[in-house]
């Protein structure tokens, strides 16, 4: 029991990643948040999997991510590639649209706007785990 509780309060506490842009930026505004946009390939790109794996999924970074992010997910998967990874023709195009307007040339990109849509920074991998990431983050959030 006290496992199922455990687990319960993990699944919880691990924000949740959007991908429909305009919901994404109305819940940033709302809720007084940046929204930060992650350009990846999930399924192909070593870098998109390093990101996600060394700080988007650990706990620092989830954390972090609840009190002060709308997170959107932008992906470009395989073409037939993993079946999880299907898109809707109209995620696709949102998503090829974005990567225009931000001008996004490789994954991963992290474009971090503010709850009005102004773009405020851009990151991409980096070395350190979380706190490094969080740090940048912080610097941005602050202006």
């Amino acid at each position: 029991m006290a496992f199922s509780l455990a687990l319960s309060a993990t699944l919880q506490a691990e924000p949740s990643w959007q991908t429909d842009f305009k919901k994404a930026q109305e819940q940033a505004k709302t809720d007084k948040k940046l929204l930060l946009v992650d350009f990846t390939g999930s399924d192909w790109c070593g870098w998109c999997i390093r990101l996600n794996r060394e700080v988007f999924s650990k706990p620092e970074f989830q954390e972090y991510a609840n009190k002060n992010l709308v997170l959107l997910e932008i992906d470009f998967p395989r073409p037939g590639g993993d079946v999880a990874k299907a898109q809707t023709n109209s995620v696709k195009k949102q998503n090829e649209q974005l990567a225009m307007q931000y001008q996004v040339q490789g994954y991963p990109t992290v474009i971090v706007l503010n709850g009005e849509g102004r773009k405020v920074g851009e990151l991409g991998y980096m070395e350190g785990g979380p706190s490094a990431f969080i740090a940048q983050l912080e610097k941005l959030r602050k202006g």
